[in-house]
């Protein structure tokens, strides 16, 4: 990646049509989102028609510990290619040297320390998610082998999304797709040929991760080299606390699927025991379908906005919001009326009890009953970190699952004693909450945005008047 290549993608994320360049953008990190997905959902589909519910509740315990690894890459990765856009808006390409390897080692401190330390206490980990005396042994078996691919993992997500705010958006795609394709086949391999069950699936998994890991350092090495900089054990703190500063609210929505997670195996594992936790891992899968298109197109919009914020370009990115709000809405409404009403074909795809996908169809319903209203919500927490709100996005990232969801679920099925029932109510009632307040902040921020605009309009036309002026007075 040459200063040629970057001042090309200066062009393009201040000049091209926005239409065009959110499509341009959308589309692969949609895909790539779908892709990154595919290795849990693949092994969900494989291990639920070979083993069983008992497979699928497995998996759903470990969910939460993978999407903690997953919360930590997107963490630094967010914080990163965020900075890394807005540098390249700034013109500030110095600054790139810093950021793009303190990224790196900031990863391997935090990943390192924190799979280390699951491995030692799995065990006590494993049965505080939740899992019974069935699913227990199942769990440890797969959690144990994931955790050798974490490392692989962070590294592609965090280099692809760096890579990306060069402007190179097929990066996260061709990575995530070369990692899928590969799952798949060894999934097939090992659990349909070769019988190794869910180690099978675990041992699929990091393989697949490791490839992955190989395409992306490669092209990583390129910008390395372009770039001339060096990776040295050493944290910059002002940095590290930068790119941890931005990405923090993203690290909150993703922790906040493995936390609700958590929570709800407990919660639900007493008042339907096995069944309630195969069918929050079910809708969890089937939803997240849904999720991809919103988080990739609010994704995509974040380098547009956070690039033209940086060039002061004011205008530009009232109109990347703009632009972007229709998109997700209209999306995510076709999308979500398709997943309505092709519930249970979409849940049998994972398995193939009737009674099961009976069930957990009722529940899913009702789970995603507004989900159109989420597009605004996930939009505005990457509008806020584009445009450095950072406390703003924090606040909006806690705020439907942690600070609305978990209080809510306790009160619908302890409180208001409505069981399994009320945790699928407690869904749709948050999404409502949380998509009116992130509408008020879209429209507090775009007010800000105009009185931005109309002090830089005010300092142009001055400028002009003043040259104007001394221009008149040399005559």
């Amino acid at each position: 990646m040459t200063m040629g290549n970057v001042a090309e993608s200066n062009k393009t994320f201040g000049e091209e049509k926005i239409g065009k360049l959110l499509l341009k953008f959308s589309v692969p990190a949609i895909i790539s989102l779908m892709v990154s997905e595919m290795y849990n959902m693949v092994d969900s589909m494989f291990l639920g028609q070979a083993i069983g519910a008992d497979a699928i509740g497995a998996l759903t315990i470990a969910f939460p510990i993978q999407r903690l690894f997953l919360a930590i890459s997107m963490l630094i990765a967010i914080g990163a290619s965020t900075s890394v856009a807005r540098s390249c808006g700034d013109e500030d390409y110095e600054n790139l040297r810093t950021i793009i390897p303190n990224a790196i080692v900031l990863m391997l401190i935090i990943v390192c320390t924190i799979s280390a330390g699951i491995f030692i206490f799995q065990d006590t980990i494993i049965k505080g998610l939740g899992a019974s005396k069935n699913i227990f042994p199942l769990a440890k078996d797969y959690v144990s082998i994931i955790l050798l691919g974490v490392l692989f993992q962070s590294f592609t997500v965090i280099a692809s999304y760096i890579i990306t705010a060069f402007g190179n958006t097929k990066i996260v795609l061709l990575s995530t797709s070369l990692g899928a394709i590969f799952n798949v086949i060894i999934d097939y391999l090992l659990i349909n040929v070769f019988s190794y069950g869910i180690k099978g699936a675990a041992i699929a998994t990091v393989i697949s991760q490791i490839i992955a890991f190989i395409y992306v350092l490669t092209e990583f090495m390129k910008i390395k080299n372009d770039l001339k900089f060096s990776i040295k054990l050493t944290l910059n703190k002002a940095v590290s606390i930068g790119i941890i500063y931005v990405g923090f609210s993203t690290f909150i929505v993703e922790i906040s699927d493995a936390i609700v997670a958590a929570i709800l195996n407990n919660l639900l594992s007493s008042y339907g025991g096995d069944m309630a936790i195969v069918t929050v891992g079910l809708t969890t899968r089937v939803s997240m379908f849904l999720f991809m298109t919103v988080m990739g197109i609010s994704s995509a919009m974040q380098p547009i906005a956070a690039y033209n914020y940086g060039a002061g370009n004011y205008t530009r990115l009232k109109e990347v919001v703009k632009t972007s709000i229709i998109a997700v809405s209209v999306s995510s409404t076709i999308l979500w009326a398709i997943f309505m009403i092709f519930a249970e074909p979409l849940i049998g795809i994972f398995i193939n009890d009737s009674a099961i996908i009976e069930s957990t169809a009722k529940a899913f319903r009702i789970i995603i009953a507004v989900f159109p209203c989420l597009g605004i919500y996930y939009l505005a927490i990457s509008y806020c970190q584009a445009i450095n709100r950072v406390k703003a996005s924090f606040k909006l990232s806690i705020y439907r699952q942690l600070i609305i969801f978990i209080p809510l679920v306790y009160t619908l099925v302890i409180g208001l004693d409505m069981g399994v029932l009320g945790a699928w109510l407690a869904y749709p009632i948050s999404d409502v909450i949380s998509f009116i307040t992130a509408a008020i902040f879209i429209k507090y921020t775009y007010i800000s945005l105009e009185i931005l605009e109309m002090h830089q309009i005010y300092k142009i036309n001055k400028a002009k008047f003043t040259k104007a002026r001394l221009a008149n007075a040399n005559i």
